[in-house]
């Protein structure tokens, strides 16, 4: 963390702010990877719980006039009790019926804050208020945004970590496992499922509060963007799921290959990050991170013999 404080100062402000995407992602792709990396259960609405807790703190700032950090807070609990909340019923589903419901909840809520723009500003947005004398918070700026995701990607790493290393996190993977050998040995898979979303959606929350902070003026549309959801799920896999490192170096490599080639093909730059996506997930479907410590092992680099291993 200190290195990353060290080189903001040899950044100039298109980079830090490249750099605070990064750590945004990071945040993102840890939060998926809970419930869809460890748990097993693929989230395809998981930027609902981004949304909210961006909605939620555009809401308070706006509206009641709370600092920053307080609705960040309260933004990151809103989105968790969400997930609780839909997770006891949803998480009764399994597969592609359980991605299929979250994705579905993420569009029904998009158009539940569509609709209420009293609250909300639907459509049209809703913009906190940032300069005056009488602003919640003085708008931090691009370096104060930077140290902002880095806090937050820290955080959410380390506690993902010492979450997934203890009795929860072997829960959790018992759970991605097989299901009902868990249950027969004594794991409550409701109360682990639930309580991974909620985590999962937590930070997720605490990630669209600060994002849309910076941001000024959100739109239901942009807070809601199925797209958000697509490239978590990316990172993760890429990185490699159900491991720490891997949605950490997903997020950061995806981030800054996405910009290199948008500055240097700028006609072609997402056929050919597509193209890279897909031979990454065909040679390596196990992730970077797992294919890497694998080979290590038994000492056998070859990316055809990783495709016969996984009988692609």
């Amino acid at each position: 963390m200190l290195g990353c404080v060290f080189l903001q100062t040899q950044l100039y402000t298109g980079q830090v702010r490249v750099v605070t995407a990064v750590f945004m992602f990071i945040v993102l792709a840890q939060s998926w990877n809970l419930i869809g990396g460890f748990t097993g259960y693929a989230s395809f609405g998981q930027v609902v719980f981004f949304g909210l807790g961006g909605y939620t703190t555009a809401v308070l700032m706006s509206h009641a006039r709370w600092p920053f950090w307080p609705s960040m807070a309260a933004a990151g609990l809103v989105a968790a009790a969400f997930a609780a909340l839909i997770g006891l019923p949803l998480l009764r589903l399994r597969g592609h019926y359980f991605a299929i419901a979250t994705l579905g909840v993420a569009e029904g809520t998009r158009e539940l804050v569509i609709n209420a723009p009293d609250l909300t500003g639907g459509g049209a947005g809703i913009t906190i208020p940032t300069f005056g004398a009488d602003v919640p918070t003085p708008y931090p700026g691009v370096d104060g945004f930077y140290v902002i995701f880095l806090v937050l990607a820290t955080v959410t790493v380390v506690v993902a970590a010492l979450v997934t290393r203890g009795r929860f996190g072997m829960a959790m993977r018992a759970i991605h496992q097989d299901e009902e050998a868990a249950a027969s040995m004594g794991v409550n898979t409701t109360r682990t499922k639930v309580a991974a979303f909620a985590l999962s959606g937590f930070f997720a929350g605490l990630a669209g509060s600060a994002y849309t902070f910076q941001l000024v003026t959100v739109y239901p549309d942009r807070m809601f963007d199925v797209e958000i959801t697509v490239l978590m799920v990316i990172m993760v896999v890429i990185g490699g799921a159900g491991t720490i490192l891997g949605p950490l170096l997903g997020a950061v490599g995806l981030q800054f290959l996405s910009e290199w080639l948008r500055q240097s093909f700028t006609e072609y730059h997402t056929f050919i990050l597509g193209t890279i996506i897909i031979l990454v997930v065909v040679l390596m479907p196990e992730g970077v991170v797992t294919y890497v410590r694998d080979a290590w092992r038994t000492r056998d680099f070859s990316p055809l013999a990783n495709i016969r291993r996984y009988r692609l």
